[in-house]
C-alpha cells in the first residue's frame, strides 16, 4: 500500500475526533505520527518499506493470518453453503471455503461480503436455539459473544447447521451447512468464495415477501409501484436490475480484500 494512502486513510479515521482551529497543521501532525510509526514497524521488521510504499513482512502476514484464524497448509478447511432461505427463481446461495478458526464476528463480516450486503443492520446466528452476536447489554434476549466462538466450536462435522439472520427487521435468514471438511492448501488465502448464485436483494426492501413485490413491480411496467421502486433503487431502467446476476469474480476480489 502506497504511504500517501495510509496517511489519508488514518487521518479519515482520526479527523472526525478532533476539534480543529487549524486542519491543515493537525494533517501534518497526523502524517508525521503515521511516518514515525512506519519506521518503527521497518525496524521491528513487520514492514518493508520504501518512501512511496510499506507492505507487511512475509512473516508479518502469517502472524496476521494466524491472528484472523486462518488455516495453514495440511490444516482442515471448512467447505460451507450459504442458502437465503425461501429465495427462489433463482434461489440465492453462497458456497465458500473457511477457516475453521473464524470466529463468528468476522464470519459475518465474510457473510455480508459474499453475499452482497451493506453491513449496516444488527445480525444474529443461531445454532441449536442458543444465539450468538456482537455481545452488548441492550439485547433483551440470552446472546452468546460471537468474537469468543470459533465456526469449528458450532460446526463440528459435515451436515451440521446453523441460521445467520441479517438486519433483525426485514429478517434475512441464511441457512449455512457444513458441506464438507477439506486440507488447507499451500499458497491459498482463506475465505475463498467457491460459487455462488442469485442477485443480493436491495437492502430495505422489506424481507424476502418485499423484494417478491419489488420483483413483480419492476416486471411489471403498468404496476402502480413500477416508477417508484425503480426510482428507490437508482436504476435508469427496470431492466438494470437482474435477480439472476451474480457477479462472482467481482465478488471473490471485494472477499479477498475484505479478508
Amino acid at each position: 500500500m502506497s504511504v500517501a494512502n495510509l496517511r489519508e486513510l488514518a487521518w479519515q479515521i482520526a479527523s472526525p475526533y478532533y476539534e480543529m482551529r487549524d486542519p491543515q497543521a493537525q494533517r501534518r501532525m497526523t502524517d508525521q505520527d503515521i511516518d514515525r510509526l512506519l519506521t518503527v514497524l521497518a525496524r521491528l521488521g513487520v514492514v518493508e518499506l520504501t518512501e512511496e510504499t510499506a507492505a507487511l513482512t512475509p512473516a508479518a502476514v502469517h502472524a496476521v493470518q494466524r491472528t484472523l484464524g486462518e488455516a495453514a497448509p495440511g490444516e482442515p478447511i471448512h467447505q460451507i453453503l450459504v442458502t437465503l432461505q425461501d429465495s427462489a427463481d433463482p434461489v440465492i446461495w453462497r458456497r465458500l471455503l473457511v477457516s475453521p478458526a473464524t470466529t463468528l464476528a468476522r464470519l459475518h463480516h465474510i457473510l455480508v461480503t459474499a453475499m452482497g450486503w451493506e453491513n449496516s443492520h444488527l445480525h444474529l446466528f443461531t445454532v441449536d436455539g442458543v444465539l450468538y452476536g456482537q455481545a452488548s447489554p441492550e439485547w433483551e434476549l440470552d446472546v452468546r459473544d460471537e468474537k469468543k466462538t470459533q465456526l469449528q466450536d458450532v460446526l463440528t462435522q459435515a451436515g451440521a447447521a446453523m441460521e445467520y439472520e441479517y438486519d433483525l427487521g426485514d429478517s434475512w435468514r441464511h441457512d449455512i451447512v457444513l458441506e464438507d471438511i477439506l486440507t488447507a492448501e499451500e499458497g491459498a488465502r482463506y475465505p475463498i468464495l467457491v460459487d455462488g448464485a442469485g442477485a443480493c436483494p436491495p437492502q430495505d426492501v422489506g424481507g424476502i415477501t418485499g423484494y417478491e413485490h419489488f420483483r413483480r413491480a419492476l416486471a411489471d411496467p403498468r404496476h402502480d409501484e413500477h416508477n417508484e421502486y425503480v426510482h428507490w433503487a437508482g436504476l435508469n431502467s427496470a431492466q438494470e436490475f437482474d435477480p439472476a446476476r451474480f457477479a462472482l469474480e467481482a465478488t471473490r476480489k471485494a472477499l479477498s480484500s475484505a479478508g
